[in-house]
């Protein structure tokens, strides 16, 4: 990932209710997704992304992902929120 110090300094909301909620409301600037999430947890913000225009950018892992966030487990879906 070439954003790594950006999602731990940027106000993200991490896993995927917390940034349905965001994309819903059109505060999310982009959202990130990790590749071996489960598809039942990821398919509906995706879903709300392409219908909203977001962008999505995929991580390799979810433990890769919840490390650019600064979290010590792994994250399916994380999105940052306009400021």
């Amino acid at each position: 990932m070439s954003n790594d110090r950006g999602l731990q300094d940027a106000h993200v909301k991490i896993g995927a209710k917390q940034a349905a909620k965001v994309v819903e409301l059109g505060q999310a600037e982009e959202v990130y997704i990790a590749q071996d999430a489960d598809p039942r947890v990821t398919s509906k913000i995706i879903g709300l992304c392409n219908k909203a225009s977001i962008k999505i950018t995929y991580v390799d892992t979810m433990k890769e992902l919840g490390k650019v966030c600064g979290i010590e487990v792994g994250a399916a879906v994380a999105a940052i929120v306009k400021q």
